[in-house]
C-alpha cells in the first residue's frame, strides 16, 4: 500500500464527529494525552529526583549537572525523531511506528519506577527518547493525513490536537509530581507508565475505524536490494557506537560534561545535515524545494522560540524551588506544580486561538508573522522575570509565585502563535517523499534548542538571575521583529502556502 492517493485517504477518514473535526482526531487527541501525561509527569519531577540527597530519595547529583542532563534529555527526545520519521516513511508507515514507540515508552517509565538508581535513570532514558521519537512525530504526522491541502479546518484542528496534548501535561504534575515529592519519586514513575499504558488502549481500541487509511501506507518504502544494505549499515554503526561508549566511559574520556558537549553539537549539525540532503534529493519538486528554503527561517525561529519555553521545566522549575515562596493564600504550593501552569493556558485559551483563526479565515496573520509574534512574546516571558530581583534590590528575598504564573502566561500566548501553526505549516510544506521525516525535522527544532540550552543553563544562578532573563529575553524579541519585516519576502518562497 504504497501509491495511496492523497484524496484517497482523506475520504477514508469520517471527516465529521469531533468538535466538527475528523473523527480520527479523537484518537490522536487521546493517545497524545496520555502519552504527555506520562512524559510531563515524569518530567515534573525528575530534576529534584537527580540533584535531591540521597537520604531524601534522591540521587544527589550536582544541580548544574542535574540541570545539563534535562535539557540533553530533552534534546535527545526530539533528535530520535529523525529514527521515528525515518522507519515511518521508509519501512514501516506512521501507525505501526506510533504504536512500537509507545511500548518503548511504557517500559521506560517502569524502569525509572524501579529503585535502582543511576543505572535504572540511563536505561529509562533511553527507552523513552527511542520510544518518543518513534511515536511523537508520526501522531502529528497522521492528523496532517486527515485534512485535505485546501481544507481551512486543518489549523483550528491542529490547535484543538495541541489542546490534547495539553491537557494530559496539566493534570500530570498534580498527581505524579504531588506523589513524588510528598511520598516516593519511583511511586510517582510508576504512575507515568500507567499514563501511558491507557494511551496505548485508546490508540489500539479506535485506529481501525476512525483513522482509516491515514498512517498505513509507506510513502517512500526501501527497495528490496536496499534492507540488506541499511540493516547491514545500521548494524555495525550501532555496534561501533556501544564499543566507542564503552570504551570512553572505561577510560574517563567519556564524561557527563563532555557528553553535553557532543549533543550539543549534534543538535545543530543533524538538523543542517538533514536540510541540505532534502534539497538536494532529486525526489522533490521545484516548487517543494523553494518551500523548504521558506521552511529554514521558521525552524530557526522555532529553535530561539523553543530555548525559552523549554527552560520552564529547568530553569524555571529550579526557580520555582529555591527562589519562589511556596506558601500563597495559606495554600502550601508543591514545586512541581508550577509545570502545569503552561499546559493550564493552553488548555483555556488553544480554544480561543483556533477560534480566532476560523473566524479570520483568509484574512488571519501569514504563518512567518505568526511566527514572529511567537517570538516576541517567548523573549518578554524572560524580560518579565527581570523584574522581582529589581524590585527587591537582589535575589535573596523569595519572589511571589505571581511571577512565575505572568512568565508561563506570556510564554503560552507566543507557544499559541507558533506550535501548532508550526505543526500545520510543516504538513503543508515538506516535500511529499519525505513527509514523516520533516515533521521530524520540525520537532529537530526543538532538540536543537535545547542542545543549546544545556550550556546555557549552567550559567544561571541568583548572582547572574537579572542578566540571564534579561538578555536572552532580549534577543529573542529582537529575532521576532526581524522575522516580522522579512515576513513578505518568505511568504512568496511558500508558493502559494499560507
Amino acid at each position: 500500500m504504497t501509491k495511496i492517493n492523497k484524496e484517497e485517504i482523506v475520504q477514508s477518514v469520517p471527516q465529521k464527529g469531533f468538535f466538527g473535526q475528523p473523527k480520527g482526531l479523537f484518537t490522536s487527541f487521546f493517545t497524545e494525552f496520555w502519552e504527555r501525561f506520562s512524559y510531563y509527569g515524569m518530567r515534573a519531577i525528575l530534576l529534584f529526583y537527580m540533584y535531591e540527597e540521597i537520604v531524601n530519595g534522591g540521587l544527589g547529583m550536582d544541580d548544574g549537572i542535574a540541570k545539563s542532563i534535562m535539557a540533553v534529555y530533552g534534546s535527545l527526545v526530539y533528535m530520535s525523531g529523525i529514527i521515528g520519521g525515518w522507519i515511518a516513511d521508509r519501512l514501516l508507515g506512521t501507525q505501526r511506528t506510533v504504536f512500537y514507540g509507545g511500548i518503548l515508552i511504557m517500559l521506560g517509565h517502569i524502569a525509572l519506577a524501579l529503585p535502582f538508581g543511576i543505572t535504572a535513570l540511563f536505561v529509562s532514558m533511553f527507552l523513552i527518547i527511542i520510544g518518543t521519537g518513534l511515536l511523537k512525530p508520526n501522531v502529528s504526522n497522521i492528523v496532517g493525513d486527515m485534512y485535505s491541502a485546501k481544507d481551512i479546518r486543518r489549523d483550528s484542528g491542529f490547535s484543538i490536537f495541541y489542546m490534547g496534548i495539553n491537557m494530559g501535561a496539566l493534570i500530570a504534575p498534580f498527581i505524579v509530581g504531588t506523589l513524588g515529592q510528598k511520598y516516593n519519586y519511583h511511586l510517582g514513575f510508576g504512575i507515568a507508565a500507567v499514563g501511558m499504558f491507557l494511551g496505548l488502549i485508546v490508540f489500539v481500541a479506535t485506529r481501525k475505524k476512525y483513522l482509516g487509511l491515514a498512517g498505513t501506507y509507506v510513502p517512500n518504502p526501501l527497495e528490496d536490494g536496499e534492507k540488506k544494505k541499511v540493516f547491514t549499515r545500521f548494524g555495525i554503526g550501532g555496534i561501533l557506537v556501544i564499543i566507542i561508549a564503552a570504551i570512553g566511559i572505561k577510560t574517563g574520556i567519556l564524561t557527563i560534561n563532555r557528553f553535553t558537549y557532543l549533543v550539543s553539537f549534534l543538535a545543530i549539525i543533524i538538523p543542517t545535515i538533514y536540510f541540505i540532503v532534502m534539497y538536494r534529493s532529486k525526489k522533490i519538486t521545484k516548487d517543494e524545494r523553494s518551500r523548504l528554503l521558506a521552511y529554514i527561517p521558521l525552524f530557526i525561529a522555532a529553535m530561539a522560540f523553543w530555548a525559552i519555553q523549554e527552560q520552564g521545566s529547568i530553569v524555571l522549575a529550579d526557580y520555582a524551588n529555591k527562589r519562589t515562596e511556596l506558601s500563597f493564600l495559606g495554600l502550601d504550593i508543591q514545586s512541581s506544580w508550577f509545570q502545569s501552569l503552561d499546559p493550564l493556558f493552553i488548555i483555556l485559551l488553544a480554544p480561543v486561538f483556533a477560534a480566532m483563526w476560523m473566524k479570520l479565515g483568509i484574512r488571519q496573520p501569514s504563518t512567518t508573522r505568526k511566527f514572529s509574534f511567537g517570538l516576541i512574546f517567548g523573549g518578554l516571558s524572560f524580560v518579565v522575570m527581570v523584574i522581582p530581583a529589581l524590585l527587591h534590590s537582589g535575589t535573596d528575598t523569595l519572589a511571589s509565585p505571581l511571577w512565575l504564573l505572568l512568565s508561563f502566561f506570556i510564554v503560552v500566548l507566543g507557544e499559541l502563535c507558533l506550535s501548532p501553526v508550526g505543526l500545520s505549516a510543516t504538513t503543508k510544506l515538506a516535500p511529499a517523499a519525505f513527509s514523516a521525516q520533516t515533521m521530524s525535522l520540525w520537532f529537530l527544532s526543538n532538540a536543537s534548542a535545547q542542545g543549546i540550552n544545556a550550556q546555557i543553563v549552567k550559567l544561571f544562578k541568583p548572582e547572574t538571575e537579572v542578566a540571564y532573563f534579561g538578555i536572552i529575553g532580549g534577543i529573542v524579541m529582537v529575532l521576532g521583529v526581524i522575522l516580522f519585516l522579512i515576513s513578505p519576502r518568505i511568504q512568496r518562497f511558500m508558493k502559494g502556502v499560507n
